[in-house]
């Protein structure tokens, strides 16, 4: 898949970018979201949810694995931190937080074989003290463009 990579300053940069990706997901879309803890994956949710317009408080559901929230489309934030893969049953729990609405999954390492194919992966790295690089792999041009077309303030990564 082809890539994009931006850095972000701050937590509203990373949300604001979210936000770009977020304006081009409709109800079945699936975005991975990977990167070391504390790297902003929760953050990148975040800001994606608000753009879909969700107004509950969006929080990392490591321990309870899944959130569902309304907006102007259903969207499910996954967290497979505490997976070592995905058995049949496992798969059998989530599988509803797919139906209907924009997915996206944080830790998806351990989904690898069961999740469906994503619209987008996104990978965000520490740089330095407060910023980030968020790669964004997509097949779908208009979707990198969007991102690639983020306010000037980013620093596109060559």
């Amino acid at each position: 898949m082809p890539v994009v990579e931006v850095e972000t300053r701050s937590a509203e940069e990373t949300e604001a970018l979210a936000a770009l990706l977020a304006r081009r997901l409709s109800p079945g879309d699936v975005v991975l979201v990977s990167g070391e803890l504390g790297a902003g994956k929760t953050t990148f949710v975040r800001g994606a949810c608000r753009a879909l317009g969700v107004t509950a408080r969006v929080t990392s559901p490591t321990f309870t694995i899944g959130h569902r929230y309304a907006g102007s489309v259903e969207v499910s934030h996954l967290d497979l931190y505490r997976f070592r893969g995905l058995s049949a049953a496992e798969w059998g729990d989530l599988e509803p937080y797919f139906e209907g609405a924009v997915v996206f999954v944080e830790w998806p390492e351990a989904g690898a074989a069961a999740l469906p194919s994503p619209r987008a992966s996104v990978r965000l790295e520490h740089v330095s003290r407060g910023t980030r690089r968020v790669a964004v792999d997509a097949d779908d041009k208009t979707l990198l463009e969007e991102v690639a077309g983020a306010d000037p303030g980013f620093r596109h990564g060559d």
